[in-house]
């Protein structure tokens, strides 16, 4: 079946104002109203290509409500909140846990993300870091990426856990996953520790990610462009060194700007690394402890808002840059051959994203040529 979209009154990053899916893949971009099986008139609405969230947390269970309250009071966020969290997955069910990876992503998707990476890392064991990527191999997400180098689980020490995380637990969830992530951060783990794990990774075949430089100053992106890492995610304090690095190297800089105002960190240098000639992408980091929403358009709307990016440059670090981030060149983009994930905005263009800050903006979704909105 072959379905047109008409009547487009701005189609991003493309020319024209109509589209055709055929199958799961965008076949004719262009102008007119070429024959096809079905029509969905877009009545003059941008189209947008899905949402790519390339860093959340989804597989999970409990609640941080009450942390989250003592934060907005004024108490500082320490990553050691983690451990909550990992408390209440492990006593979850299996069963349990992927439930609420079900709610999440059709949160997720309702809002237009049509593509997704979610992590392990609140097991922190071999036993339930396995069954959490399990249940991300078993739903249908997008991307699965191993962070059993999440914390330092209580009664280990770092160097004693890395050794875990690099040999026996890599050696079990390595068969469920694409990408090993760190976090490197103080508190967490150091750049020899994190270069030990990343090393381990990328020699059993996987794709590297880093969580850096969240908390402060450090070395997260100078490690992760060493190792050529996919992305550095977070970015928050970043030195004129560090984004000369990433304009230099292939590593995506991944913000989250929706975690930096949950923690009441300072949003990241977004304007520095464009200008510099970085390439960026935003993520929702959707987490119960730092960052509890999976809505892209909010991401999209602060960027704009708050961090000096222009709305074009916030949609494409969205798209584009999600699926850059992912070593990805079938999403993220509306282009002939590409995954027919389109994205209609009860709106006549992208503008109204940051125009209208927090209003419902999604009309209709298609992810793989499969109308899901």
């Amino acid at each position: 079946m072959s379905l047109l979209i008409k009547n487009i009154g701005e189609l991003f990053d493309a020319e024209g104002d109509a589209l055709v899916i055929e199958g799961d893949r965008i076949a004719w971009i262009g102008t007119g109203a070429p024959a096809a099986d079905e029509v969905f008139d877009a009545e003059g609405r941008a189209v947008l290509p899905g949402w790519v969230d390339s860093h959340s947390h989804l597989v999970f269970a409990g609640d941080r409500t009450a942390e989250f309250t003592a934060r907005m009071a004024g108490q500082p966020y320490a990553a050691g909140g983690i451990s909550v969290t990992t408390n209440a997955t492990r006593a979850a069910t299996d069963e349990e846990l992927a439930a609420n990876l079900a709610r999440h992503v059709a949160e997720a998707l309702a809002g237009g993300t049509t593509c997704l990476e979610t992590k392990t890392g609140y097991g922190l064991n071999v036993p339930d870091e396995l069954r959490s990527a399990q249940v991300i191999a078993a739903s249908g997400v997008d991307e699965g990426t191993f962070l059993g180098a999440h914390l330092v689980p209580a009664g280990s020490t770092a160097d004693d856990y890395v050794k875990l995380v690099a040999g026996e637990m890599l050696d079990a969830v390595a068969p469920y996953v694409r990408w090993a992530d760190v976090f490197c951060e103080r508190g967490a783990f150091d750049y020899d520790q994190s270069r030990f794990v990343l090393e381990a990774a990328a020699s059993r075949g996987l794709g590297l990610r880093v969580h850096g430089n969240q908390l402060g100053p450090g070395p997260g992106v100078r490690l992760a462009c060493e190792m050529t890492a996919a992305s550095v995610d977070h970015c928050t304090y970043l030195t004129r060194d560090d984004i000369d690095m990433l304009a230099g190297c292939d590593t995506v800089a991944t913000l989250l700007p929706a975690c930096d105002l949950s923690t009441r960190q300072p949003l990241p240098d977004a304007r520095g690394l464009l200008d510099a000639g970085a390439t960026v992408a935003l993520a929702s980091n959707c987490n119960p402890g730092s960052s509890y929403t999976s809505s892209m358009a909010f991401c999209v709307t602060t960027a704009v808002l708050q961090m000096r990016m222009t709305v074009h440059e916030a949609v494409r670090a969205a798209t584009l840059g999600g699926a850059l981030a992912l070593r990805r060149d079938d999403v993220g983009v509306l282009r002939v051959g590409a995954r027919a994930d389109v994205h209609v905005l009860a709106a006549p263009s992208a503008t109204w994203l940051a125009y209208r800050p927090g209003m419902p903006l999604t009309h209709a979704v298609w992810r793989a040529g499969v109308r899901v909105v």
